[in-house]
């Protein structure tokens, strides 16, 4: 499996102190160096994927930034992105790894602002029973990879309409997104075995993946929504 090569990071840690547009046009050839080369890396993390699961599409992130309505105008993003697609209506979820130097890296995976429909069906099913999601969550492995919990950034303030405050998994229902994340310092990903790591922490994902899979292929009565 190809590495990340340490050029790419240095790469990167200089864009972050030279994020303008005619530093990026005078370092076009570096830049173009350390995409080709991450590419790679990319291609490798798919295919391993491919051994234990079906995926659609690799995306790999613009580093172009948008900021029409930002206020930070800095041109670039100062990380590299990629997400992996699972394939097939049965199939939901999605893989993500993030390179930024600083100790800023991680590999993330679940349900990123789900459709209303797809977020009104994961919380009725966790007003209904969230043992199972609870479960999952708290498996050793699980736990000790991303911490036990969904992160919390992105959630409502007391309750989505219609559903009670004091349910006593109000703190599940109050998420606006279903996701984990791991992060991992310079020297961990820029060791011989980060990608074999990746793959380990998105296996990991799977019976999350699978509970999430069933619950939004069916709906509150269990009968399937799959054709």
């Amino acid at each position: 499996m190809h590495n990340v090569p340490k050029s790419s990071f240095l790469f990167l840690q200089k864009l972050k102190e030279n994020n303008q547009r005619d530093w990026m046009t005078q370092h076009k050839k570096e830049y173009q160096t350390s995409e080709k080369a991450l590419k790679l890396f990319y291609q490798d993390l798919l295919e391993g994927l491919q051994q234990s699961d079906e995926i659609e599409k690799l995306k790999v992130f613009r580093i172009n930034r948008d900021i029409r309505f930002s206020k930070d105008k800095t041109p670039y993003n100062i990380h590299r992105s990629v997400s992996f697609s699972r394939a097939g209506a049965q199939r939901r979820g999605g893989y993500y790894l993030r390179l930024e130097p600083g100790g800023n890296s991680l590999v993330a995976g679940g349900f990123f602002n789900p459709e209303p429909k797809d977020l009104k069906r994961i919380r009725t099913e966790f007003e209904c029973d969230a043992s199972e999601i609870r479960e999952i969550l708290a498996m050793p492995a699980f736990a000790k990879a991303f911490g036990g919990a969904f992160v919390t950034r992105d959630a409502v303030k007391t309750a989505p309409k219609g559903f009670d405050k004091d349910d006593p998994n109000i703190d599940l229902i109050r998420l606006k997104s279903f996701f984990v994340t791991k992060n991992f310092s310079d020297k961990e990903v820029l060791a011989p075995d980060f990608g074999s790591e990746v793959l380990a922490h998105f296996e990991l994902l799977r019976p999350f993946f699978d509970y999430m899979s069933e619950v939004l292929t069916t709906d509150a009565n269990g009968v399937s929504l799959i054709d």
